[in-house]
């Protein structure tokens, strides 16, 4: 069931996630909402108060159905700041960030929030799903194929429109992105992989990073010599985008304690990864 706002969230709106008995109401046997679902993860923030950062038109599936996607019934939004602390996950470390169905959100003043009743909030919780089977997790990012319907050219190209109506970006701003997919499409087309090395058997280095630290991000040429020939260290890819940090400085993350091994949902599985597949080799 999803009740449909009387006039569409925008980028900006103050909105508040609604209190759990009114959640529970909008939520099937599963916990989802046209199989999107309310994460127990999510309850710390009922009654609790947000921007709107965008709304969602377009996101990208990964897995045996990859490329880009849209929600069904296009009332999905973000906001700011808020993502998924895999506290119910066993710790899950991936740190996506929250979708939220506007029946859950109600746009607001600036008057006090209410406050939330505990007993509602166990009552939600009794609701939610973690796990899909014995060893798969149930979560927004294990759901995003069942959520989403894969998009045509045609609907990309009539997403790019909806962006600017929504008020996600400018018409320049759309132009300028649309601009540096061109470019980077036809780099690939032309001259292959970006940022593709020769190694055969990408190195490894160690620097014990901690959260908080200062690192910086070392140049084009030094990171190349890091990749193998189709632009990757141990599987992991080297986006075009990521070159505009070569050179700055930035504070290290982590998103839970440093000193356990971190995991990630994937495809529903909850996967240990070895510390020496995220030391950072492309930091100084």
């Amino acid at each position: 069931m999803r009740p449909m706002s009387a006039a569409r969230l925008r980028p900006g709106d103050l909105v508040e996630v609604k209190a759990p008995e009114e959640i529970l109401e909008t939520l099937d046997a599963d916990g989802t909402v046209d199989q999107l679902p309310f994460m127990p993860e999510m309850v710390e923030f009922c009654g609790k108060r947000f921007r709107v950062s965008r709304r969602v038109l377009k996101t990208c599936n990964s897995g045996p159905r990859p490329g880009m996607a849209a929600f069904r019934g296009d009332d999905v939004v973000l906001l700011d700041g808020l993502r998924c602390s895999g506290a119910d996950h066993d710790g899950c470390q991936k740190a996506c960030v929250i979708f939220w169905r506007e029946a859950w959100l109600r746009r607001v003043d600036n008057t006090t929030p209410p406050s939330v009743n505990a007993e509602g909030s166990k009552q939600l919780r009794a609701r939610l799903k973690t796990f899909a089977g014995p060893k798969t997790y149930f979560c927004q990012a294990s759901q995003l194929l069942k959520a989403t319907d894969v998009s045509s050219g045609w609907q990309r190209i009539t997403q790019c429109f909806g962006e600017i109506r929504a008020g996600n970006c400018t018409a320049l701003e759309m132009a300028v992105q649309l601009g540096i997919w061109l470019f980077w499409k036809t780099r690939r087309k032309v001259l292959g992989t970006f940022a593709k090395g020769n190694k055969k058997s990408t190195p490894t280095e160690c620097l014990n990073l901690q959260p908080g630290e200062r690192v910086e991000v070392k140049s084009m040429k030094s990171i190349i010599e890091t990749m193998s020939e189709t632009g990757r260290n141990r599987g992991l890819l080297f986006f075009p985008n990521m070159r505009e940090l070569c050179g700055q400085q930035h504070r290290g993350w982590d998103g839970g304690d440093a000193t356990i091994p971190q995991y990630r949902v994937s495809g529903g599985l909850l996967l240990r990864m070895r510390r020496d597949l995220l030391r950072r080799v492309w930091a100084l």
